[in-house]
């Protein structure tokens, strides 16, 4: 999906609720950075397939994977920022739960773009797309993306109201 911004409904729809299991920010980036790989097509003019080999699962798994590694080591240097953006919990995250997240976001990546891009071989070598042929179509993704986005920010609204409630409850304390 040459456009990023759907990619971050699932992202927000599904990492922000799950931030105490899954390192949220890494899920975020993880679920977007693929697309770097289009962006690369488009700006420079390549002849080169718009979703080429980071589409693919193989690359999409080592991908998010270095960026788990990547963000773990950042995360004393960014962890701040996240807490202060209500992205990450209190309680330290182990590294596995940045794995996950980097792997998770990019698969959740492939497997979308896989449903409606023709170009996409999300099994390289092989050279079909099985994922293809379900039915599925840019506007039913890009519907789904957009829903999910909302339901991310109303939820990313709801935790903001309620720290902000919160911490001035205990100030009134």
């Amino acid at each position: 999906m040459p456009f990023t911004p759907f990619h971050l409904g699932p992202a927000l729809a599904i990492g922000l609720p799950t931030k105490k299991y899954m390192h949220t920010p890494t899920f975020i980036l993880a679920n977007v950075v693929l697309d770097v790989e289009p962006l690369m097509v488009l700006v420079f003019g390549l002849n080169y397939p718009l979703h080429g080999y980071l589409h693919t699962v193989a690359l999409a798994v080592v991908v998010g994977a270095l960026l788990s590694v990547v963000m773990f080591k950042l995360g004393g240097i960014f962890s701040p920022f996240f807490k202060t953006l209500r992205l990450e919990t209190d309680a330290p995250l182990r590294f596995r739960a940045y794995l996950f997240a980097g792997i998770a976001g990019t698969a959740l990546h492939v497997l979308m773009d896989a449903l409606i891009y023709s170009d996409i071989q999300p099994f390289f070598p092989w050279a079909s797309n099985p994922l293809l042929n379900l039915n599925v179509t840019t506007s039913d993704i890009s519907t789904a993306c957009m829903w999910l986005g909302f339901f991310g920010l109303a939820y990313y609204a709801a935790t903001l109201t309620y720290s902000t409630l919160r911490k001035t409850k205990n100030k009134l304390s």
